[in-house]
């Protein structure tokens, strides 16, 4: 499935698909105070993150990944990244990161749901995997509030070098 053109919309947010149009605010805005519970680290220049937005858009094309960008309806203002990562598989991945600005609002939420309805239209999965930081209870609130239970625990390195540890939500499909 490529998911190169996608855009999904809410009550308050466009979720589409990346490109390199956002290579400015992505650059910006994923600093090191927002990846401190995030496996990747913040780029160190302007090339690293359109590697990044290129690397993104092929595995987009290539069906592997929903890698997109998270803009407020109405103004288009970008808010931050959000993906389902292994779409290919029967379980799927989802991420996401905030600029400093949007935190509070429950965009997080809005986004992450809206990617889990996209997910049950149009995947085949057992389960989502959500893992987040022990220590990110914005985040945490996230994956439980569509019902994802902690199945796993682990400590992990991020890219930055800090051992984070994690919990791993599965967040399942409804049932029909």
């Amino acid at each position: 499935m490529n998911t190169l053109n996608i855009t999904i919309k809410t009550d308050n947010l466009l979720i589409r698909s990346i490109t390199m149009d956002y290579k400015e605010q992505i650059y910006r805005e994923f600093t090191g105070e927002i990846a401190t519970y995030l496996y990747p680290k913040p780029p160190e220049d302007m090339e690293e993150t359109a590697r990044f937005i290129e690397s993104s858009m092929k595995e987009n094309q290539a069906g592997s990944n929903f890698q997109a960008v998270v803009l407020r309806k109405g103004t288009e203002e970008f808010l931050g990244c959000a993906a389902i990562h292994n779409i290919h598989t029967t379980t799927p991945e989802l991420g996401i990161w905030l600029k400093k600005a949007s935190h509070g609002k429950a965009y997080g939420r809005e986004a992450v749901t809206a990617l889990k309805e996209w997910a049950d239209k149009n995947l085949d999965y057992e389960h989502l995997i959500y893992p987040v930081a022990l220590e990110n209870y914005p985040s945490r609130k996230i994956p439980e509030h569509l019902g994802g239970k902690v199945v796993k625990e682990y400590e992990e390195k991020n890219m930055s070098g800090t051992v984070l540890h994690i919990l791993e939500y599965w967040i399942y499909p409804p049932v029909v």
